[in-house]
């Protein structure tokens, strides 16, 4: 895995999504973990990829009407077979986070970089997807300054419940090595 000067990792598959701008403050300290599975619980399809780039058309599904007017983005998405899908370079703010804190920072968009995992919260994820999550991880630790790794739902609670208890925070904290 070779993330270059430029912010891209150059194995992953890359979308420029727009819903992204530049970091205000911060450098990217923290990993968050997200899941999303579009329309919900299906995997595979095109729709996160549209979302994401804002293609994503609303009467495609009854799901995606409430999505019309969203604008978000993660840093990266991986899909169930472990293919890396890179939205945003790691030096710009992709929109993921929402009203979030960590350790008593708000904003957490603005020094964080965001991982979805293609999920929901009612399975076990891949063994692919934490392959390549330890992967990329290790990667990103070795030219960023990140010290912690959290969920959604940890830095949003109440409001998100990603990646869910389907995740594996034992397994993920010791092959990557980032404390919660």
């Amino acid at each position: 895995m070779h993330l270059d000067e430029s912010g891209w990792v150059r194995e992953a598959r890359q979308i420029p999504s727009p819903n992204c701008d530049e970091r205000e403050t911060g450098v990217p300290e923290l990993l968050v973990i997200h899941n999303i599975s579009l329309p919900p619980y299906r995997y595979g399809g095109p729709a996160v990829e549209q979302l994401f780039t804002n293609h994503l058309d609303p009467e495609a599904h009854p799901f995606f009407g409430q999505l019309r007017d969203l604008r978000v983005s993660a840093h990266f998405f991986i899909r169930r077979n472990g293919q890396l899908l890179q939205f945003v370079p790691v030096h710009k703010r992709a929109w993921h986070a929402g009203a979030s804190q960590w350790e008593g920072r708000e904003r957490c968009n603005d020094f964080s970089i965001g991982v979805e995992m293609e999920g929901c919260d009612f399975e076990p994820f891949a063994d692919a997807q934490y392959r390549m999550l330890e992967a990329l991880a290790a990667e990103l630790k070795s030219r960023l300054p990140l010290r912690a790794m959290t969920g959604h739902e940890h830095i949003a609670p109440g409001r998100k419940t990603d990646p869910g208890p389907w995740f594996d925070w034992v397994r993920a904290r010791a092959e990557i090595g980032l404390p919660m």
